[in-house]
């Protein structure tokens, strides 16, 4: 999975959306161009028990961790090794959280060229990564979220275009994820190739590759190289 995301849905209809409290306090707003160590919307349960959406910081900073440098290295954690990882199993084993989102981002090479694509739900529902995250002490007495969002084999279609994907969690999977459980490892079967075929893969434009770029532009399907337009097509 590339570096890139969009989650753009308001506060408000997040938390309805994952039944949780809103806790970010009106700091995010929608990012259809989200990057390593950007701040975004994720769902966890804070020391009650209850659902919470927070605010976290994209890359993730292990509690032994001396600075935070490093967190853009750490964005994603391989499903295949996070049990075991020195820099995630803790996290992995208490502290799992869900990612909001309406999509990501990969780019393929062919000889056309470098194209971008968008995989987000044909009925524009909203995608829940699997993410796990820890907390950190900061200097002035206050608390830095900092997640990253789990990786698996890809799967069906989604494989012509990278060979990870995101750990995407349907909805009757999420409840399971967040709870706490002797084993976590059942959590991390990859989503039925069904859901999956829900999934739209979509050409979008170039401009999604310059961090500085955001706005709805990006997600908006473009033509590939080849590609009729339907008055093209009513000509043959």
């Amino acid at each position: 999975m590339c570096g890139r995301y969009a989650t753009t849905r308001s506060a408000g209809d997040l938390s309805g959306l994952f039944e949780a409290y809103d806790e970010t306090g009106g700091r995010l707003g929608p990012d259809h161009n989200v990057a390593p160590t950007d701040p975004v919307p994720l769902v966890r349960l804070d020391a009650e028990g209850r659902r919470a959406l927070s605010a976290g910081r994209w890359g993730l900073v292990p509690h032994w961790a001396a600075s935070t440098t490093g967190a853009a290295r750490m964005i994603n954690a391989r499903a295949e090794t996070v049990a075991t990882s020195r820099a995630y199993a803790r996290s992995f084993a208490r502290r799992r959280c869900l990612v909001p989102a309406d999509g990501w981002y990969e780019w393929v090479r062919s000889p056309a060229g470098r194209q971008a694509y968008f995989m987000t739900p044909r009925d524009a529902s909203v995608l829940a990564f699997a993410g796990i995250w820890s907390p950190r002490r900061l200097p002035d007495g206050g608390e830095l979220l900092t997640f990253s969002v789990l990786t698996t084999a890809a799967v069906g279609e989604l494989a012509e275009v990278h060979d990870r994907m995101p750990l995407l969690l349907p909805p009757e999977r999420r409840a399971a994820w967040l709870a706490p459980t002797e084993d976590p490892a059942a959590l991390l079967d990859p989503p039925p190739p069904g859901w999956l075929a829900g999934l739209e893969i979509r050409p979008v434009g170039p401009a999604v590759g310059d961090v500085r770029n955001d706005g709805p532009g990006l997600i908006e399907r473009v033509p590939l190289p080849g590609d009729r337009t339907p008055e093209e097509m009513t000509l043959f």
